[in-house]
């Protein structure tokens, strides 16, 4: 199978999205919910379970000038633990910019009307679409 599992990283929320390797696409799931920066482990071990995916992406939030900060130093804790607890192998991506692009789909869906106002607590999943898809079209 090719399925990997995109995560985009927050302390609050985590957006997660299956993608496929041969057709370079993504999808978005339904958000991970976490406390302290900590997610729901147990529903991350369901996904696992559920894609079985080979691979994992987790988005890495730079600063614009490429630096580090406290978010950043969180998803890549979050990526080690992904790495740990599954055995798979996750790689961390840039995902500068990928919150504007997300919106500016979003944003899209909602003028096409196949997204609803309440449909914006999924946006973090979307991001990770494209984070996804940003590393599916770079490993191809």
């Amino acid at each position: 199978m090719s399925c990997v599992l995109g995560f985009d990283y927050g302390a609050r929320r985590i957006g997660v999205a299956a993608g496929n390797r041969v057709s370079g696409s993504a999808r978005p799931l339904q958000p991970l919910t976490a406390r302290g920066g900590e997610p729901d482990w147990t529903r991350v071990d369901a996904l696992l379970a559920e894609w079985k995916p080979e691979a994992l992406v987790v988005g890495l939030p730079l600063t614009l000038d490429g630096g580090e900060q406290a978010v950043t130093r969180g998803a890549r804790g979050f990526a080690g633990a992904l790495r740990a607890r599954s055995g798979l192998p996750v790689h961390l991506i840039d995902e500068r910019h990928t919150s504007q692009e997300a919106a500016r789909r979003f944003a899209s869906r909602r003028a096409a009307g196949t997204a609803r106002r309440r449909d914006a607590a999924n946006i973090d999943s979307l991001a990770a679409a494209v984070i996804l898809e940003s590393w599916l079209t770079q490993t191809k």
